[in-house]
């Protein structure tokens, strides 16, 4: 499991800022470099772990999770383009709609960033092309952070299942516990962003 949560750390690592100096800048030149190594090792390890119908099994759950989710990212990427637009370009929401709601960092963007993220329903990985453009309309770092971890573990379909199973006292205590929290993330983030 390391090695997987390397693979992604490696393959994400951003660019570090302009005349850093240290490991980082080290560490981002050779990225493809480490990650290509570990998906290596990643393989001989499947190879050695797994028998040959099994692999092949892995394969084909890929393929077909890969073919559930690409059309959803297609889809969200497509319109969060046109509602959002890219950075520099307006869309159908103007930018400054965005920026009065959850521009900056005050405690009533993360907390509406949290609240609409808890009601909204994301697709696995729509999420992000929704955020870039939002980050694009003027959405600030730490309303972003709240909205993404608010909306992945809340939804209103989800809020209504947890409701029928726990009851509504409990439900409600957990999307609370859910928004609060993701305010917070938001703020400390938001303060240590800029």
């Amino acid at each position: 499991m390391l090695v997987m949560v390397l693979i992604l750390v490696f393959a994400a690592f951003a660019k570090p800022a302009e005349g850093s100096t240290g490991l980082w800048p080290v560490l981002f030149a050779s990225k493809w470099y480490v990650t290509a190594a570990l998906l290596a090792a990643l393989g001989l390890m499947l190879k050695k772990w797994f028998q040959g119908y099994e692999r092949t099994m892995w394969v084909e759950s890929t393929w077909g999770f890969m073919k559930q989710i690409f059309p959803l990212l297609g889809a969200g990427v497509l319109v969060a383009g046109f509602m959002l637009g890219r950075p520099g370009h307006e869309a159908l929401i103007p930018g400054h709609w965005v920026e009065s709601l959850v521009g900056g960092n005050s405690l009533g963007a993360n907390l509406f960033a949290s609240v609409a993220g808890a009601l909204m329903y994301f697709a696995t990985l729509t999420e992000v092309p929704i955020l870039q453009g939002l980050l694009g309309a003027g959405m600030g770092k730490g309303p972003a952070l709240a909205l993404l971890l608010a909306g992945p573990a809340l939804s209103l379909p989800n809020m209504l299942v947890i409701g029928g199973v726990l009851g509504v006292k409990k439900t409600a205590v957990f999307c609370t516990i859910i928004v609060i929290l993701s305010t917070i993330a938001g703020l400390i983030y938001g303060a240590l962003a800029g």
